[in-house]
């Protein structure tokens, strides 16, 4: 008996997944940010130190303020506007060098470890457990008040983040990966070693390593913030999230809105990076499906 052939429309499709609401806000509100970040030169009304002292603490627009400051001004007649557009590259530029430096370390004293094994492995495990046990913001306090502070090397020191968490996946993958057939395929075909991790073991692994990129990127964030508000971080003319939080403190009662803007950006720019990374893990990675 030969198959009867159903019209399209009453063949069965299979189910379609659409993204979940939270995502698609996360990836609306990253677009956002990222945008606003590339174009702060274009899109920001002023220079984020013009003063304007005859409309200090300035309230909002929507606090009784005029359209000339939408977001109001802070104690020196800055617009919150401004400072806010530049302070969310400032901080995102801290983020994006900051995260990968630490996976560029971590993901290459990880291959190190799965390619030598022996001592250099003992060497590299120890420290990891060394850097995992020790409390990261009293180091970077200690490294920031010794050498002083400088945009590169707070970059550094906050790529120093979470680096064994990088080298221990990024081991555990090549160890997994050189047991397996084209890893021992391209090694017998003489490769080099730095042939077979980077361009054959590397691109195996790097969905993970993004999908770890990205929970950790929103906790460098939050360092820098928190630095930052310490007064150690970013230092002025040049402002960040945390450093605007930082100087609107003083002036919570009087004038809130200096840092109640760059407050929820850094909790929407922190949940939507955290949201994505765990929507990410969850299609990405082969042992949750």
């Amino acid at each position: 008996m030969s198959d009867i052939a159903l019209p399209a429309a009453l063949r069965p499709t299979a189910p379609r997944r659409s993204l979940p609401p939270l995502v698609l806000f996360a990836i609306a509100w990253l677009t956002l940010v990222l945008g606003i970040a590339v174009l702060a030169d274009a899109v920001a009304p002023y220079a984020y130190t013009a003063l304007d002292l005859r409309n200090r603490l300035s309230p909002p627009i929507l606090f009784g303020g005029t359209w000339l400051h939408p977001l109001g001004t802070d104690e020196l007649g800055r617009d919150v506007l401004s400072r806010l557009i530049f302070s969310i590259r400032m901080s995102l530029l801290i983020a994006f060098g900051a995260t990968l430096v630490g996976a560029l370390i971590g993901t290459s004293l990880g291959f190190l470890a799965a390619h030598f094994r022996g001592l250099v492995e003992q060497m590299v495990l120890a420290l990891v457990d060394f850097s995992a046990s020790l409390p990261f913001l009293i180091l970077a306090l200690a490294v920031l008040a010794f050498f002083g502070n400088s945009l590169p090397l707070f970059v550094a020191l906050l790529g120093l983040h979470a680096w064994e968490r990088y080298a221990r996946i990024a081991r555990g993958l090549a160890i997994s990966a050189s047991t397996q057939g084209y890893a021992a395929a391209v090694r017998q075909l003489g490769a080099t070693p730095r042939r077979l991790y980077l361009r054959h073991v590397l691109p195996n692994i790097a969905s993970t390593l993004i999908v770890s990129m990205t929970l950790a990127f929103p906790e460098i964030i939050l360092l820098e913030s928190g630095l930052s508000f310490l007064g150690l971080g970013v230092q002025p003319p040049a402002t960040s999230l945390g450093s605007m939080v930082g100087y609107g403190r003083e002036y919570l009662t009087r004038a809130p809105w200096i840092l109640l803007s760059p407050a929820v950006v850094i909790v929407l720019t922190t949940f939507s990076v955290s949201m994505l990374g765990d929507w990410l893990r969850d299609r990405l990675d082969p042992t949750l499906r």
